[in-house]
């Protein structure tokens, strides 16, 4: 005799798999954490393979040597992003005592208007210095431990890259190394799952690069008619700054303002508010339904949830691997559902 009816017994069952599913995954991630510099530049090596992808196999159809392919995608990524990295700062260095003259001016404005209320810049000063005073040893230790950051960042990112190379020219090795690791006869699904996984991923960075060579073009033409200086290198930071969800957009539009605020004044740095926030909506609410949903099949808000599980995971870092990984876990399901769906009886 059943102690238990079936509902309750296939709710317990539903409820050992998903906890024994969430113990796994929490361990993953312990370990992941615990060996962070080396699995981080992996992450980042996949979603740097699966975005170069395209350009590697053009040159690898041109009968390009794989090896020569993969050292000239990664020498002109390394271009890329080193030409914007240093257009973006040459602009800031250019219009930087103009911002600082900016923000000191709109400080002293506020001070002015509530100076009777006890915050005078004076005050302000003086306060700032009992802070330092106080916790002084504190800053120079945070300082000490964002050098040590700045260092374990370099040190991953030149790894990263070296993984990019290998990952691209030895990307035709990968079927036979799944194979070759898969227990029994189960090569076969291991390699349609690693397929389904890497196309998702794939189809994300692909969509991603779109939705911000869009942003950054439009963006960059906005500067443009507004004469803000240093407009392409700030669309080349909008472009950089799509591939972090949020947070990118946030810390380019924010850049963007600064620097129209300090050299052509309020009015146009409202314009170029606008300018931004109407990007903005026009990635959030036409962009990226009609591109990502022809690339990866998630609904909005299983990414907006993975965003805020990547962010409190892992801060920004989360928040760049978050959607990706989820990609690869839903496509990695739908093959599994495709392979293993019991089909529905006719009804003849």
């Amino acid at each position: 005799m059943q102690l238990l009816p079936d509902p309750v017994r296939r709710l317990a069952a539903w409820c050992a798999i998903i906890l024994l599913v969430a113990g796994v995954v929490y361990v993953g991630i312990l370990l992941c954490s615990a060996l962070r510099t080396a699995v981080v530049p992996v992450l980042l090596a996949l979603l740097g393979t699966a975005l170069l992808g395209p350009l590697h196999r053009r040159l690898v159809k041109a009968r390009v040597n794989r090896s020569v392919a993969a050292g000239l995608t990664c020498v002109a990524v390394v271009a890329v992003v080193g030409g914007a990295v240093y257009i973006v700062v040459a602009a800031l260095i250019d219009t930087g005592d103009q911002i600082v003259a900016s923000l000191k001016d709109a400080a002293q404005g506020v001070a002015d208007h509530f100076g009777a209320a006890g915050t005078s810049l004076d005050d302000l000063a003086t306060n700032a210095k009992d802070l330092l005073t106080k916790f002084g040893g504190t800053a120079a230790s945070n300082v000490i431990s964002g050098v040590s950051v700045v260092g374990e960042t370099i040190a991953m990112a030149v790894l990263a890259l070296f993984l990019v190379f290998f990952f691209l020219r030895d990307s035709h090795k990968a079927a036979d190394l799944i194979r070759g690791i898969a227990p029994g006869e189960s090569g076969d699904t291991l390699e349609a799952m690693a397929r389904r996984a890497y196309e998702a991923v794939e189809g994300f960075m692909r969509g991603t690069s779109v939705i911000a060579l869009i942003d950054a073009v439009c963006i960059t033409l906005g500067l443009l008619v507004l004469d803000v200086p240093g407009a392409i290198g700030l669309g080349a930071l909008v472009f950089v700054g799509a591939f972090i969800p949020y947070l990118g957009a946030f810390i380019s539009g924010a850049v963007a303002v600064l620097v129209a605020l300090a050299d052509r004044g309020f009015v146009i740095a409202l314009w170029v508010l606008g300018v931004v926030l109407a990007v903005q909506v026009l990635e959030g609410h036409v962009l990226t339904p009609m591109i990502q949903s022809r690339t990866v099949q998630m609904h909005p808000a299983v990414v907006m949830v993975a965003i805020t599980a990547g962010a409190s995971v892992a801060g920004v870092l989360g928040m760049l691997l978050a959607v990706p990984l989820t990609a690869a876990a839903f496509g990695v399901i739908h093959e599994l559902q495709a392979r293993y769906q019991v089909p529905e009886p006719s009804d003849s």
